[in-house]
This record gives C-alpha cells, sequence and structure tokens, in this order.
C-alpha cells in the first residue's frame, strides 16, 4: 500500500515541530517546486536544515527524503489525473467561481477524499474492526457536530441490520454510556482532528472498561489514536471553503460503509433479512 505524501503532510501537521511546519507547509504551498528540489535546497527555502528535512521525512512514514519526494511525485502525477476527470483546473474553490467550475470542484474533493482513503485503508486493522463489531454484545458510538452525523449514520445501519448499537453525540450521555461498557462490547469514537476533548474522554472510558475501542480519524498520531486499541484513518485534505468538519464526513462515512458492508458479507443471510424486514415494516408510509 503506497504512502500518500501530501495526505500525510496533511494527517500529522499539528503534531509536527514548528521547524517540521515550516517545512510541511513550504511543501504544500507549492509541491511542484519540491519535486525537483533536492534536500540542501528544501532546507535553504524552508529556513530549515538537511537535518530537519530528513527527520520530517521520516516522522510522516517515508525512509528518507528521497522516498517521501518520489510519493510526491506520484501525488502529483495522479491529482493531474483526476482533475483532467473532472475538468478542473486546480482543486481549491476560488470565491471568483462559477456554480458549474464550484460544483466540478467540489465533487473532484469528495470524489477524492474517498479514493485516498480506500487506497490507504489499513485492510488488517479494518478486518479486526469487523470481527470485533460481529462479537459484540452492543456498540457504543461517539462523535460531535459532523462526526456526530456519521455517528448516527452508523447507528442506524447497526440498527436495521439487528445489532444493537447506540450513538452519543451528547458528551453526559457518552461517558454514562461508555462507563457500563465491558470487555463484551465495542465504542467507535469517530473524530477527523482526533483532539475533540469529548471524544477522547468517552474512548478513554470505555478503554477502561474493557472494552474493545475503535478510533476513525484522519490523524494516526492524534490523542485519539493513542486512547483506541484499533485506529482506522481517513485521508483528507482540507481547502479554503471545506474546513475539516465538511471534509471529513465524506470520508467517514466511507470507513462507516466499509465496516457495515463486511459486517454484512460476514452474516449475509441474517442480516439481508433483517434488512428486507425493515424495509418492508415502513412501506406503509410511502405515498404510492
Amino acid at each position: 500500500m503506497s504512502t500518500s505524501a501530501m495526505t500525510a503532510i496533511h494527517q500529522r501537521l499539528s503534531g509536527l515541530t514548528p521547524t517540521e511546519q515550516r517545512i510541511a507547509r513550504y511543501v504544500l504551498d507549492d509541491p511542484r517546486r519540491v519535486v525537483d528540489a533536492s534536500i540542501t535546497h528544501l532546507a535553504a527555502a524552508s529556513r530549515s536544515s538537511v537535518a530537519s528535512v530528513a527527520r520530517l521525512s521520516q516522522n510522516l512514514g517515508f525512509s528518507g527524503y528521497p522516498e517521501f519526494r518520489l510519493a510526491l511525485a506520484t501525488d502529483l502525477e495522479r491529482s493531474e489525473t483526476e482533475r483532467e476527470r473532472f475538468q478542473v483546473a486546480e482543486g481549491d474553490v476560488d470565491r471568483g467561481d462559477d456554480a458549474r467550475t464550484t460544483i466540478r470542484k467540489i465533487a473532484f474533493a469528495e470524489a477524492s477524499a474517498i479514493e485516498r482513503t480506500a487506497r490507504q485503508i489499513d485492510i488488517d486493522e479494518l478486518e479486526q474492526c469487523v470481527a470485533a463489531m460481529r462479537a459484540a454484545r452492543r456498540i457504543n458510538i461517539y462523535g460531535a457536530a459532523s462526526s456526530g452525523l456519521a455517528a448516527l449514520d452508523l447507528e442506524q445501519k447497526l440498527h436495521r441490520a439487528g445489532i444493537v448499537a447506540q450513538a452519543h453525540t451528547d458528551l453526559h450521555l457518552a461517558l454514562t454510556g461508555a462507563a457500563l461498557l465491558d470487555e463484551r462490547d465495542v465504542a467507535i469514537a469517530i473524530s477527523h482532528s482526533g483532539r475533540t476533548l469529548e471524544i477522547v474522554q468517552a474512548a478513554r472510558v470505555a478503554a477502561d472498561t474493557g472494552a474493545i475501542t475503535i478510533a476513525i480519524t484522519n490523524n494516526p498520531d492524534s490523542p485519539l489514536a493513542r486512547a483506541c486499541s484499533r485506529t482506522l484513518v481517513t485521508a483528507v485534505a482540507e481547502s479554503t471553503f471545506r474546513s475539516g468538519a465538511m471534509a471529513s464526513r465524506i470520508a467517514q462515512l466511507a470507513v462507516l460503509d466499509f465496516l457495515f458492508v463486511r459486517i454484512a458479507q460476514d452474516d449475509y443471510d441474517t442480516i439481508s433479512n433483517n434488512l428486507r424486514l425493515t424495509y418492508d415494516a415502513v412501506t406503509s408510509h410511502r405515498i404510492e
């Protein structure tokens, strides 16, 4: 599984040292100028040192600067192909864009978020999460704001499948619910930054009970990831008009769909029957 240089920067930016952040922002500002730059040139241009550039490359998950620069070149080539597919010159929405261009750029950004997340998702980790959820007595799901909408979406899917699950978007309910879990249960905590205090607290309480805890976050080095026994990482880059709360939702929903469909595949007959029964139960509330 190849690692995206740009995604790695966005995911880990907040946890880097000030010097590493300065180098990373220089790369994000114009990645094309970095692809052909030597490590010495990048160090001088970003007002840092060769050692700092090398350390940044390793902290982003690469063996060194050559591998990081190669990954960056691959990112740019892939991005160019994707922009051509959506007929946009560049991905960020500008205040002067017309409606057609704006729609194309948003579609490009959301499709890219799903594709990057799918390319980089840890399959083994995903399967471990699926196995834990299938065996769970009950599942608690924690999320705030936009991540709370994702939590409610998973609750609805699992409810229709006949799996006992409850989403908590209120801190007190999340904490009290987490305190009643045990080793038979699973807690899923959703936070784009992985730094939302309430969600991290709920995950820690759940972990203390012995429950299996799963983090869904864009930052694999975040406090939430460290608080949980399992982590599924989204791959989202923020832009001017698409804050973390907006950009994260589509990738979070994709990861939750990965989980739900794999669970349904494991118990296909039972869950497909439950989905049919719940569908039939509400048919009388549809206008012919």
